[in-house]
This record gives C-alpha cells, structure tokens and sequence, in this order.
C-alpha cells in the first residue's frame, strides 16, 4: 500500500517543485536576509502542494476519463486500481490540509500578519491549494481548458520564487520576477512535454491543451521558446547578479537546456516521455546551483 501512495505522489516531480523555493531563498540570500526557518517551511509547503496535485491530478484525470488504456505515460494509482477512489479523496484532503497548516505557519514564522500583506498571502495560499485540485478534479477543470500552461508558469514560477522571497525581504523586484519567469517556462515546459505525450489520449478524453491546440510538430517549436526564454532570462539574471568567476560556473548548468532542447527538436511522438524528468532535473540542478553559490558570492 505504501508503495502504491508513493507512486501516486510521483517523487520525480519534487525536485521541480523545490525550485521555485531554492530561487527565491537565494534572492533573500543575495541581500542578507535568508532564514533557515522560513526555507524549512518554504520547502514543507510546496512538497505537501506538490503532492496534493498529484493526488489530485490522479483522482480527476480517471474521473475524467484521461487515464484510460489509451494513455501513453505510467499507469496511475485510481486508474489501475491500486487506490480506491475514496481513498485518493481522503489523501487529497490530508494534503489539503497539511499545505494548509504549513503555509499559515509559515506566515506567522514570517510576521507578515503584522500588516495587511499577510491576509492577502494567505488568500494566495488558500488559491494555491484550490488551483492544484482544480487542475484535473471536480467539475469543469481549468487544465481540460488549455489553461494548465499559464496555470503552471504563475505558480511555480512567479508564486513560487517571488511568494518565498516576498517571505524573506518583505518586498518584491523585477529582479525577483526575472528569475522567476525563468523557473515558471521550464515547469512549463515540463506540462508541454507531458502533453505532447498524452495528445491522442486526451483528444479521446476530450481534454483540451496547448499541445492538442498546436499540433506535435508545432508544440515543439512551443517548446524550444519556452526552454530557450527561460535560459535568455536566467542568463541575464546570473550576469546582473553574480560577479564573474561564480557566473562561468552557473552558465554550465543552462547546457543542459540547450542539449535538451536539441533531443527534443529531433523526437519522435513516440520519444517525448524520457525527456520530461531531465528537464525537471535540470530546473532543479540550476536553482540548486544558484542557492549554493549565493552563499559564496
């Protein structure tokens, strides 16, 4: 059963979602104002909202008829059987409410409840946890609407980076936005990927997406400006921020965007799954990258 739940919270998709954190603990680094307690709760919340929406995207892509025998990707847990229906109903709701709790502590640990700013992060926090349910679960899910994509570039790039920094330094700046359109194209990228591989399944599913809209060959090119944006900002980023030496080293890890890029661009319809936990990965090597030398700059 155990391992059942485990592969329902999809682990492959954690690193992604730590990146939004590791970014914007580094902006609060760069000026002195990071707190190891804040970065622990920062990092709690977003795996529990992670999880959440894997549970969630799991529950309502069988309900919805998206996981089906037609489905191209890894077998999901409702789909198959492995978890009941209810059973996912009540793991939503536990990581309902543990995102929940963390988040509302970790506003508290923050002292933004000293001013108005608290309230409107919480309702932000209260949005956060009903967009993951919403995605794929519940009546008219937004993400069987071609919104997914805009979905993921708000919440795991502006939310996630300037949301954790606006934690930090009480403020928010262009820089910060910056880095986070960074990190919001590339988990984009991620959802493209995934899409691109479930095209005639969701077409069967009636689940419209950016992919379905474009077709594979031009979600493709979709792709490229995605993942090539996302390395033109943080590269700009990185010169803005860094001094030199530490800058060499951090244009090694957007490489691996290029390379991946060049992989995707030469697929096939039938090759796009590998593709889409190197891309997670690399997200999360470059804002691990990026966290570590913010303390050596």
């Amino acid at each position: 059963m155990i391992k059942h739940w485990l592969e329902a919270a999809r682990l492959r998709t954690l690193p992604l979602a730590l990146s939004g954190c590791l970014v914007g603990a580094s902006l609060a680094n760069l000026e002195n104002v990071f707190s190891i307690h804040i970065f622990i709760f920062c990092v709690l919340t977003a795996l529990f909202l992670q999880v959440l929406s894997n549970f969630a995207n799991d529950y309502g892509d069988t309900q919805n008829g998206a996981d089906s025998k037609h489905r191209v990707g890894p077998s999901r847990a409702v789909q198959s059987g492995a978890i009941s229906a209810q059973n996912m109903r009540k793991g939503i709701m536990l990581m309902a409410i543990l995102s929940l709790f963390t988040g509302t502590y970790l506003l508290w640990l923050s002292k933004v409840f000293s001013h108005y700013s608290g309230f409107i992060l919480l309702a932000l926090g209260l949005v956060c946890i009903a967009a993951a349910i919403k995605y794929t679960a519940g009546k008219n899910p937004y993400g069987y609407k071609a919104m997914g994509d805009l979905a993921v570039f708000v919440f795991f790039g502006w939310v996630a980076v300037c949301g954790s920094y606006y934690l930090y330094a009480k403020g928010v700046s262009l820089n910060c936005f910056l880095i986070a359109s960074s990190i919001g194209l590339w988990s984009t990228g991620v959802l493209n990927l995934n899409n691109m591989r479930d095209i005639e399944s969701d077409k069967l599913a009636n689940k419209n997406t950016i992919a379905i809209m474009l077709g594979f060959a031009k979600s493709k090119i979709y792709h490229s400006v995605l993942v090539l944006l996302g390395v033109l900002f943080a590269a700009i980023f990185v010169m803005l921020n860094f001094n030199q030496i530490y800058a060499i080293v951090l244009f090694a890890p957007l490489g691996l965007f290029i390379f991946h890029f060049i992989k995707v661009l030469r697929a096939k319809s039938n090759e796009i799954d590998p593709f889409l936990k190197p891309l997670a990965l690399s997200t999360f090597v470059f804002s691990l990258s990026i966290f570590v030398v913010s303390f050596i700059n």
